[in-house]
Parts: structure tokens; sequence; C-alpha cells
């Protein structure tokens, strides 16, 4: 990367980091790009640089987010995990599998709040669906869910995952991100509570 280039994606960093700020505080559609640039210290001709509209910059600070995601699970699972764990010991959600996706989500729990107030706007879809192709489809593979059933078996898990996220969200992210993470576990696995 040129220095130009670096100028570039740092200028952009800090415009999306500007804008989940903001979030935080207000709605999406009452944002502005006056307040945008006052938050990321750049003038309204860099952002026009940059961007054409609110949305433009939305749509990249959603990439922004999910790059960050991507990054937190390198070196913490690998997909080679996957493949050589035991069909006893493999499931689709483990505490490993979602403590990383958990912290990232209470570290910037405001901005959740936000996409879950408006998940079309915030494309909460592709937050899941970068799970799936990191973690469920090979899962799938490994016990040989039929294709047909395999969009199914997912809806299924996922509605539940994510109704247990949410309203941990909604709540203020109270609970330890391990108590979520294994809450989940014992859901999916329906494994009983022991005494």
């Amino acid at each position: 990367m040129n220095k130009s280039e670096s100028k570039y994606y740092n200028t952009a960093c800090l415009m999306d980091q500007a804008l989940l700020l903001l979030l935080e505080k207000k709605d999406f559609d009452y944002i502005t790009v006056k307040e945008i640039c006052e938050k990321a210290g750049v003038n309204r001709s860099t952002f026009y640089l940059h961007y054409e509209t609110i949305d433009d910059l939305l749509m990249e600070s959603i990439d922004y987010l999910l790059k960050q995601l991507k990054d937190r699970y390198k070196n913490k699972i690998s997909i080679n995990d996957i493949k050589n764990a035991s069909l006893e010991n493999l499931m689709y959600f483990k505490p490993q599998y979602s403590i990383p996706y958990l912290e990232f989500l209470k570290e910037n729990k405001k901005a959740f709040m936000s996409a879950i107030k408006d998940q079309n706007l915030f494309r909460i879809d592709k937050i899941f669906n970068t799970l799936y192709d990191e973690f469920f489809e090979p899962i799938q593979n490994r016990f040989n869910i039929p294709k047909e059933e395999r969009k199914y078996f997912i809806k299924f898990f996922m509605s539940g995952i994510h109704a247990i996220i949410i309203d941990w969200i909604k709540n203020g992210c109270t609970e330890s991100v391990e108590f979520i993470a294994n809450l989940i576990e014992k859901c999916i696995s329906a494994r009983q509570y022991e005494n």
C-alpha cells in the first residue's frame, strides 16, 4: 500500500468509526454528513471525495465491522478443528465458536442495537451468512446433511441463537459472554441441566 492509499484507508476508517459512534446515540435517518465529518475530524469535501451518500458509508462501515469480526476468529478457530473433530465431539455451536462473536457484539453493543432496530438497513443477515460459511457449512458436510435440508437446519438454529443474542443485547449484555455461550450450547445440544 502506497502513502496515498494508506491515507485514504485511514480517513475511511475514521469515518467508519465516526458513523458507528453516532449510531450509538441516534437513528441512522437522523445522522448528517456534518456530524460524521465533525466526529471523524475531516471536512465535508473529504467525505464527498470518498462517498456519494451516507448510505455508501454505512455499507462500508458494515464491511469494516465484518472484517473486524473475521479478524477475531483468526488464530482462535481453525477449519481443521472442524475437519478433524470426531463426530461425537462435533457440534453446530460450541462456546469456542461463539465467544469471539459474543465479545465482539458486547464491545459494539450500541451499534448492534441499531442493527436490531433496522435489520435490513444493517444487513444483519450478512453477519450470519459469514458465520454460516465459516463454520456451519463445514459441519453440515461432516454430518452428511442433504443439501436441500441444510438451509432449514441452519434457519432453525440461527433463529434460536439470534433470539438469545438479541435479548442479551437489549438487556445491555449484563450476563457474561461465557454464560451466553454456554446457554446457546445447551439449547442447541438439548443438553439437560445437570445437578
